[in-house]
């Protein structure tokens, strides 16, 4: 059963922290490995080099968004398939423990299965904006 009274503060909890998470990774993607070096790696994997510049936009973007309970379900969804591609492009040969080396998908499906959550879930307590919501 849902307690209704502390679901919206859930929601919060969990906006906060994946929007600060998926900030810092994005702005890690920007300042540490740069966008060049961020289009090279995703060209190590064999995809396009303008998807990592487009993956460190929207975390950088989205987790913003994130935070401000801006779209949330919206931006939640796009994480949800993000995530999902990390785990099958870049994870998946190494297994499914995070700790093996490049670090298996156990982690961004986790990740995928919490922003599913909050897509489900919304904005929750003190979102700036959730289309639909009555």
């Amino acid at each position: 059963m849902i307690d209704m009274k502390t679901a919206p503060y859930a929601a919060l909890l969990l906006r906060l922290t994946t929007g600060a998470l998926f900030l810092a990774h994005g702005l890690t993607k920007l300042f540490v490995f740069t966008p060049a070096g961020t289009a090279g790696f995703f060209q190590s994997l064999g995809l396009p080099g303008w998807l990592g510049i487009a993956t460190m936009i929207f975390e950088i973007a989205g987790g913003i968004a994130l935070i401000l309970g801006f779209a949330t379900r919206i931006v939640s969804a796009v994480f949800v398939a993000l995530l999902l591609g990390a785990a099958y492009s870049a994870h998946l040969p190494h297994g499914f423990g995070w700790a093996n080396e490049g670090g298996g998908w156990e982690y961004p499906v986790m990740w995928a299965s919490v922003q599913a959550a909050l897509a489900l879930l919304g904005g929750g307590a003190f979102a700036l904006y959730s289309p639909g919501r009555k």
